[in-house]
């Protein structure tokens, strides 16, 4: 047979003409698989599910907790902003190949670059802290034993999965992890929940003029409207196309950028989505069972999750226990990856989990810096569990310098080219940023005026 006929029939063999069946017909007949439709999201799915980490839970069951289901509304509000924002941060990524870092280190002053990047690896830093040690408190509740042994545990195991682990699997791994959120919906089954009046909280709002509402206001959009949030998912864009040696950043080769602009639109939707989904799973949850039976005083994750087993049983405490631990392994490489971009962009040294520890050794030491500061703060006097709460609004107010930079940023020609954000986005991007702004204004004019 001649090389020529090996070639045709190898290619027919291949596009599914001939005497095989169609290989496209094969296809459409194959049944959907859950994990094909994972590889299809990216960085967006990580990103909304990270968002719910223990720092996010604790927020969400304290306000659950303490206010019932009158403040179930801020999930409708948060998810339409937090989109719009988290889709200019990827598009900010995918056209430039850069992350936040990377372009406010090219076009603004250093002091502002360095002021940004400092807040962010202390916020981060602090969060990594107070996360683990959520996770490691839910563990002992689950199985016992000392907490450190488990702080230790997760968050060396945490580091050398993003040092050594290959970055596609690792990538995989993560989408994975999002599956343990769904423990939250599964949470709500143990939980008498009245739907009229849970509906009646998400839908009509009814504010009340008080430093806690408030306060708890500016928790929540911080802990669903959250810096790192932004830096990864840009870092991320950029990331990926520095893998796939196929693509370039929009502003080098523009061909396919409508394509990229509806898969980062799609998996940004998703991605926040779900993490809204779950955040208000949190919050009914513990309306119905702490609010209703008078438990406020929640002060972690860990705390609510202990609180259930009284009043809806074991097994709605280890599920809740159980979500920590899963979100905690989620979110953990999300904020010292964030903090890591950030700091390795700012400095412009080779970034990237898809590097070899060698070829980036800056940007791994300052990742595994970020974890092993967290880690210490579980052996010091300072209870990071204690600090879940207001690592949240500490979030919140910080997210506001940070996105009006990023809004700026979107709008210029010479970062974006002709890919610059306008139309809807861009000013539902600056809503964003005006909610994050007034929320933070009216925390502090009940603080002040809680004090005369």
């Amino acid at each position: 047979m001649s090389v020529r006929n090996k070639s045709h029939r190898k290619r027919h063999a291949h596009t599914g003409t001939g005497n095989n069946k169609p290989a496209a017909q094969a296809k459409a007949h194959r049944s959907f698989r859950f994990r094909d439709a994972l590889r299809a999201l990216g960085p967006g799915l990580i990103t909304g599910a990270s968002d719910d980490d223990p720092s996010g839970i604790g927020t969400y069951s304290q306000a659950g907790a303490q206010l019932g289901y009158g403040i179930g509304w801020t999930m409708l509000l948060t998810f339409p902003l937090m989109a719009a924002i988290q889709e200019i941060s990827a598009r900010v990524g995918r056209v430039t190949g850069h992350g936040i870092a990377g372009n406010a280190g090219r076009h603004y002053s250093p002091w502002l670059l360095n002021v940004v990047v400092a807040l962010l690896f202390i916020a981060n830093t602090i969060n990594i802290g107070a996360d683990l040690g959520a996770m490691a408190d839910a563990t002992k509740l689950l199985i016992g034993g000392h907490s450190i042994f488990y702080v230790l545990l997760f968050g060396v195991t945490s580091v050398a999965a993003q040092i050594f682990l290959d970055y596609r699997r690792y990538v995989l791994a993560l989408k994975w992890l999002t599956l343990s959120l769904f423990a939250y919906v599964a949470a709500l089954a143990f939980a008498k929940v009245p739907w009229g009046e849970a509906l009646a909280g998400i839908l009509i709002p009814r504010p009340a003029w008080s430093l806690e509402y408030f306060t708890t206001i500016v928790a929540i959009l911080g802990t669903t409207i959250s810096p790192y949030l932004f830096f990864w998912q840009a870092s991320q864009e950029a990331e990926d196309q520095r893998v796939d040696k196929a693509k370039r950043p929009l502003v080098e080769k523009h061909y396919g950028a409508q394509k990229e602009f509806n898969r980062i639109r799609a998996d940004t939707i998703v991605g926040m989505a779900f993490s809204n989904l779950i955040a208000l799973s949190i919050i009914v949850t513990a309306a119905a069972t702490l609010h209703a039976a008078g438990k406020t005083d929640i002060q972690s994750s860990a705390d609510a999750a202990e609180a259930l087993r009284p009043i809806a049983g074991a097994f709605a405490e280890t599920i809740f226990a159980l979500g920590i631990v899963g979100t905690g392994l989620l979110a953990i490489p999300v904020l010292a990856g964030a903090a890591a971009y950030a700091v390795g962009e700012g400095r412009r040294w080779p970034v990237g989990l898809a590097r070899r520890p060698k070829a980036a050794a800056a940007f791994y030491a300052v990742l595994a810096l970020s974890a092993g500061i967290g880690i210490a703060l579980n052996f010091t006097p300072i209870n990071p569990i204690s600090a879940l709460y207001w690592s949240a609004v500490i979030n919140g107010v910080l997210a506001v310098p940070v996105m009006v930079l990023l809004m700026l940023m979107a709008r210029r020609r010479d970062v974006m080219d002709r890919y610059v954000i306008k139309g809807p986005l861009y000013w539902l991007g600056w809503l964003s940023t005006a909610a994050m702004l007034l929320s933070v204004v009216a925390m502090g004019m009940g603080f002040f005026a809680g004090r005369s």
